[in-house]
């Protein structure tokens, strides 16, 4: 990885610096060079000596520096054509550079590293504290847990999109968990609304489906206090995604704090949940509902138990929807029209899927 880094701030050099500069490994192997075609061209004048030394040496109209990213020796040494105090100079600024530029990659990829074993319970709790301390890492604010689920086959990195959406390094981090889950770890302000993560989770949503014709659902934990903390975020945002797949399919965004009830259901054992059925319907009576009763009544839950608001949605006439409310309470015994009795039909439904989804049978 350091090769692309300072292959990267070298190139960007190119055009400001007028002669040729680069940087040369341990091994006297160039890495990096303004002059791409000596990419990987051994230099006899880099040897182990030098790098224990430290020392800038002349050589063959060129100078070299080596340089240190860990305070123990030197591993790369930066050099510039020329013997004068300008080739010098120049070693002197390209290697603050790359120093600099390694130890801030450094630092954000062990903070990724720790932020992936937080939320994978890779840590101890006791150690988090230490670690979090290490890595200067801010305690004293709000974050949230997305998880980015790939859904459907893509050949472009759904990490990098990302990346280029949330800007802010220093405080957003991103990182695979999987080959088809990215988490983001999002610092919030305190005064923001839960909303505002839909919003957000939207405008991913929306990217990766009309720019790249990709598919994703995004769950969102809840907002949390404190590294520790994070890793229970990141276990609702996961929630969030396994509960809006069996209670919410065609929802793209599943926010953990607005499942409702789907959320006790999903805590149910296979169980319990075949004899609530038992004891609500008579065996069989919930699947003898036809595909056409079920969009009724998914309709009339819609329109808070109106009929007359559930019959215009649906087009028909207000006693035609009577009719079909009479026949699913003679078939299942439950009147939709009587609040208490259309909570447990609600209920009920949700618990069917929740078996479907676990393929029990009752």
């Amino acid at each position: 990885m350091s090769n692309k880094l300072f292959q990267g701030v070298i190139y960007q050099m190119k055009d400001v610096i007028d002669r040729t500069v680069g940087v040369i490994d341990s091994d006297g192997i160039i890495i990096a060079c303004s002059d791409v075609d000596r990419l990987g061209e051994p230099n006899k004048h880099v040897t182990s000596e030098l790098l224990e030394s430290c020392d800038t040496i002349v050589a063959d109209n060129y100078t070299y520096k080596p340089f240190a990213l860990k305070k123990s020796k030197c591993e790369y040494v930066v050099f510039a054509k020329g013997e004068d105090d300008i080739a010098l100079r120049y070693c002197n600024m390209i290697s603050i550079a790359l120093e600099n530029i390694k130890y801030y990659y450094d630092e954000k990829y062990d903070k990724i590293s720790f932020l992936k074993n937080v939320v994978l319970d890779n840590i101890l709790p006791g150690d988090i504290y230490v670690k979090s301390r290490e890595l200067h890492f801010n305690s004293d604010v709000q974050r949230v847990v997305f998880i980015v689920k790939v859904l459907t086959p893509t050949e472009i990195s759904v990490y990098d999109i990302l990346i280029n959406i949330f800007p802010e390094r220093q405080k957003d981090f991103i990182f695979n968990i999987s080959e088809s889950e990215i988490v983001i770890i999002k610092e919030i302000k305190p005064d923001i609304d839960a909303k505002d993560f839909e919003k957000l989770a939207r405008s991913i949503v929306d990217t990766l489906s009309s720019e790249f014709y990709t598919k994703v659902v995004v769950g969102i934990g809840t907002v949390v206090g404190g590294i520790k903390e994070i890793a229970r975020s990141f276990r609702e945002a996961q929630v969030a995604i396994d509960i809006g797949k069996v209670f919410d399919t065609e929802k793209p965004i599943v926010r953990y704090d607005n499942l409702g009830i789907a959320r006790l259901v999903y805590q149910l054992p296979p169980t319990l949940c075949e004899m609530f059925l038992k004891e609500v319907f008579k065996k069989g009576s919930i699947d003898s509902l036809e595909h056409e009763t079920l969009f009724t009544i998914q309709k009339f839950f819609e329109n808070n138990l109106n009929v007359s608001e559930t019959a215009r949605n649906l087009f028909v006439h207000r006693n035609t929807l009577v009719y079909r409310l009479e026949k699913i309470k003679k078939i299942t015994g439950l009147d939709l029209r009587e609040f208490e009795q259309a909570i447990v039909f609600k209920v009920a439904l949700m618990v069917k899927k929740y078996l479907v989804s676990t393929k029990s049978k009752f």
